[in-house]
């Protein structure tokens, strides 16, 4: 196949760009480096001996998008891109529904324009919100509670309509939760350019000493310990996920959407005490007020991907943390001055 990927820079993506080479995949990335690094597509050709083809361009831009889609003769799609912190949502709404359904309803466009009917949608397990059962099953109710959650979930009911109208499309929606970690090369991992709030890279930071502390929002949520609880997967889970889905595509027609997750949840503290005990080295923290758009838990019932993609097993939380440790310690070696 010859692939589109949206987003292919950033930190899901350019693990899903490996992946998919090492597969013998085509891969056609297309970013605007708002919050990636351009540099990251040499790291992705070094590990998948073979180079993605790049071009820089906002999904937005449908008229780009339609001539990038025909030129290059990329027959699916997955997206990535987008704007993706909850606390941030709170202070941007209408950026983030402008970047995230925008960028939906453009390339969606352009891939009616272009005839290419498979498409994988990196959706989230936070559109969920406060659920009532845990773990969450996929036909539980969706009820997003900051504007990041309600964009995918937007996203989402918008490909639903166009599977129900037009019979040709075949779309697999992949709500994962909480995607950690890195390659094991430790050539790609998570490092955006701007905001960096996901919890594993911040406790990278504070263990080399550029953070004095982690920040812990809220302790009193109703979980055991009062701190928020999620469900922690390796990033290298997630693509191999988007690939396996990818391969089932041609077979079949219409919406589905997957959990993807492990299937545990971890608290805040927990998680903390496994980075030390990983890390071997005790890491300070400092509790904060709870962030708006929150929820106590969010925990994936894993039974429907588990059958559909064929995952049994799931790397532990401490690949989690030494593969993004063997990330954060590289950016600071000698190969890291070729960023």
């Amino acid at each position: 196949m010859k692939i589109l990927l949206t987003g292919g820079c950033g930190f899901i993506g350019s693990h899903q760009a490996v992946v998919l080479l090492e597969a013998g995949h085509d891969v056609v990335i297309v970013d605007d480096l708002s919050n990636a690094r351009a540099t990251v597509v040499d790291r992705i050709a070094e590990i998948a001996g073979r180079r993605p083809q790049f071009v820089g361009l906002d999904v937005r831009d449908t008229k780009a998008l339609v001539e990038v889609m025909a030129t290059t003769g990329c027959d699916s799609i997955i997206h990535f891109a987008g704007l993706k912190h909850v606390a941030e949502s709170m202070e941007r709404a209408v950026d983030y529904l402008d970047v995230n359904v925008g960028g939906m309803t453009s390339l969606l466009r352009a891939a009616d324009v272009t005839g290419i009917r498979r498409f994988i949608f990196s959706s989230s397990g936070s559109i969920y919100g406060p659920a009532s059962t845990t773990p969450i099953p996929e036909d539980a109710p969706i009820q997003p509670t900051n504007p990041y959650s309600r964009s995918k979930a937007v996203c989402e009911e918008i490909l639903s309509a166009v599977c129900a109208v037009d019979p040709t499309w075949a779309v697999m929606s992949l709500r994962y939760f909480n995607p950690a970690g890195a390659h094991p090369s430790g050539l790609i991992g998570e490092d955006p350019t701007n905001l960096i709030s996901n919890i594993v890279p911040v406790l990278m930071e504070a263990a080399v000493g550029e953070m004095e502390a982690v920040p812990i929002y809220g302790t009193d949520f109703d979980t055991p310990d009062g701190t928020a609880v999620r469900d922690y997967i390796h990033v290298m889970d997630v693509v191999e996920a988007h690939s396996t889905a990818l391969d089932l595509l041609p077979g079949t027609t219409g919406f589905e959407a997957l959990n993807i997750g492990r299937g545990q949840g971890i608290s805040v503290r927990q998680l903390v005490a496994a980075a030390e005990n990983a890390l071997g080295s005790s890491i300070p923290v400092v509790e904060r007020p709870r962030r708006p758009g929150d929820v106590a838990a969010l925990v994936a019932a894993t039974d429907r991907a588990r059958e559909r993609l064929g995952q049994t097993d799931y790397r532990a939380v401490d690949t989690i943390f030494s593969d993004a440790w063997r990330f954060r310690v590289g950016r600071s070696s000698v190969w890291a001055r070729r960023w």
